[in-house]
């Protein structure tokens, strides 16, 4: 995907096997795939790989953007209904290099099980926020997030990349989703995988402190926020069998759930 031959392969996968062999073993995965993805930017001189592979999710997205609009007008609880939906964009995933099909995960979430289902909980911090901060996964998983977004009563702080790593969304693939028409756009600082901290920009980390409520999308931000505490929310399709077990479903659960401060979960796939 970065446009680099066969010698510029070796090179890369030499400096990356020389690169592991000095990680701290207690790394999470997105502070692996952070320093993995660097090597290949810096060796390919590709700033974003995945550029085209995003512009296509959220083209396909939008797309199926009337008919998720329509799901929530027509069902009883708009707010389950926009959880389930923003749960089922979660589907998008280039990283994993397998196939989706959004149409097919919208059908499936839209009635099943949750496997976790803290829906009680972020209705009460719903009730009590002033405004929520989200933090963002992939592009076109976005469209999806959109959804929900407008079906909430309170301003939202939507988060992005600060630059571009795997699929995820970024400022522009933020504003091509329409996300800027509904929430304030904020990057935080950081081109890392999921929300590690201390590599984020003092102004996001000002806002991840004052936030209230914070809904988090993804098994990235899970994987680097699971121990933060009960004001986060996490909102994700457990892809991995990792983080299936230790939040204790099963491979494919929709999961809405609140977060504490037991640690933090890691994805090794």
């Amino acid at each position: 995907m970065a446009g680099a031959d066969q010698e510029r392969q070796r090179v890369v996968l030499n400096r990356v096997l020389g690169a592991l062999r000095k990680i701290d073993i207690a790394s999470t995965p997105p502070e692996i795939g952070d320093l993995i993805h660097r090597i290949v930017r810096e060796e390919t001189g590709a700033d974003d790989p995945y550029r085209a592979g995003k512009a296509g999710s959220t083209r396909q997205a939008l797309a199926l953007y009337p008919h998720l609009k329509g799901l929530v007008e027509d069902s009883v609880d708009h707010l389950d209904m926009a959880v389930r939906l923003a749960i089922a964009g979660n589907i998008i995933d280039l990283g994993l290099g397998t196939d989706y099909d959004l149409s097919e995960s919208v059908e499936r979430v839209v009635s099943q099980h949750f496997a976790i289902d803290d829906n009680l909980a972020l209705r009460e911090a719903l009730g009590r926020a002033k405004w929520v901060l989200y933090l963002g996964d992939n592009a076109g998983e976005t469209v999806f997030d959109r959804v929900l977004i407008e079906t909430l009563d309170v301003p939202v702080t939507y988060v992005v990349k600060g630059g571009a790593i795997l699929n995820d969304a970024t400022l522009d693939d933020a504003r091509a989703a329409g996300l800027d028409q509904v929430a304030r756009l904020v990057p935080n600082g950081s081109d890392a995988p999921g929300t590690i901290l201390e590599r984020s920009s003092d102004g996001f980390r000002q806002l991840y402190e004052e936030a209230e409520l914070i809904i988090a999308k993804g098994q990235a931000n899970y994987e680097t926020l699971s121990g933060e505490g009960d004001r986060i929310f996490f909102l994700l399709q457990t892809k991995c069998p990792v983080i299936a077990a230790d939040i204790g479903a099963p491979v494919g659960s929709i999961v809405l759930k609140q977060g504490d401060g037991s640690g933090r979960a890691s994805c090794d796939s």
